[in-house]
């Protein structure tokens, strides 16, 4: 029931999201074949391979959600200790192996006619460090999409971050069969930094300004 109320809540945007991702794919490839120049000009703004434009959209995406973050009742996630379990365990116990198995599938076997074969091993390992790694941004738009709980979703987001920071480099070895992985320590903290870290803070202080000027305005 909650899911219905929810989905029929949506607005246009919502409700055909799947549709505009579509049409954004078309428009970003057409712009990028017209306006090459551009583009790759744009693509080599970047810090420890963090991409600056791309940082910036990822801020307009998560923004919406953490302006509706009230810090003061964090305390209550707590309530909502299963649906973090769960969602760890799909994350760290899952997700990973799932990945690797399906990319095995596809990849080695249903299409592996149709791509270069020295390619193939490529591209599974890019499945493997793309399912390695919990989504963060997206997670802010979803749940502000179907109005969830944004507690809860920060909590869950951070925790997820900060395993990430200690689970990655074993699961990502384990699935590759290599025996050491590089990881870009100095990428994968800025990331943290930049999509969780500070708008957090960015919002809290706001918070904490609007709070401050309501309790003034009320006494004088």
């Amino acid at each position: 029931m909650m899911t219905m109320l929810n989905t029929t809540s949506m607005g246009l945007f919502a409700r055909y999201l799947t549709l505009w991702v579509f049409l954004s794919i078309i428009i970003g490839i057409g712009l990028g074949a017209w306006f090459p120049d551009i583009f790759q000009w744009l693509g080599k703004l970047e810090i420890y391979h963090i991409n600056l434009p791309v940082a910036f959209l990822v801020w307009a995406m998560i923004m919406p959600m953490l302006l509706k973050i009230d810090y003061a009742s964090l305390h209550e996630v707590m309530e909502h200790r299963r649906g973090i379990g769960v969602t760890l365990a799909i994350n760290w116990l899952v997700k990973p192996f799932s990945m690797a198995l399906l990319g095995w599938f596809f990849l080695q076997y249903l299409f592996a006619p149709y791509l270069e074969a020295d390619k193939i091993p490529e591209y599974i390992a890019g499945l493997i460090l793309l399912a390695a790694a919990p989504c963060t941004a997206m997670v802010f738009v979803w749940s502000k999409l179907v109005d969830g709980h944004p507690q809860f979703t920060l909590t869950q987001v951070a925790l997820n971050d900060v395993i990430m920071v200690v689970a990655f480099a074993p699961i990502v070895g384990l699935l590759m069969g290599v025996a050491s992985i590089i990881v870009l320590w100095d990428t994968l903290m800025l990331s943290v930094l930049l999509y969780i870290v500070l708008p957090v803070l960015v919002q809290y202080l706001r918070q904490n300004s609007a709070h401050s000027a309501r309790i003034n305005h009320e006494f004088h």
